[in-house]
């Protein structure tokens, strides 16, 4: 199906590659607003993002697991998965 640009839309990517109304531009702002120490280091970040983009659970850039938005769970260094298989930990 596709969005209101007729682009089709990619139910298995993050907000930062679809940017659907602005919204990354929101969850990048709450990111950028956690304190340092409990931000993940920008590898955990990048290696939570890659196992999320290969979950069956990512739609859209939301887990449909607990319905947040990868980018902001997986920033937080004391976040888990939500996920039963558990795909990352804190750091």
């Amino acid at each position: 199906m596709p969005d209101l640009n007729g682009r089709p839309v990619c139910k298995r990517c993050l907000l930062a590659e679809i940017d659907k109304d602005g919204l990354y531009k929101k969850v990048e702002d709450l990111i950028a607003a956690i304190p340092e120490e409990e931000k993940a280091s920008e590898k955990t970040y990048a290696d939570r993002l890659d196992l999320c983009r290969r979950c069956p659970s990512l739609e859209n850039g939301l887990c449909r697991e607990c319905g947040c938005f990868v980018e902001l769970r997986a920033a937080i260094k004391a976040n888990r998965c939500p996920s039963v298989y558990k795909y990352w930990s804190e750091e």
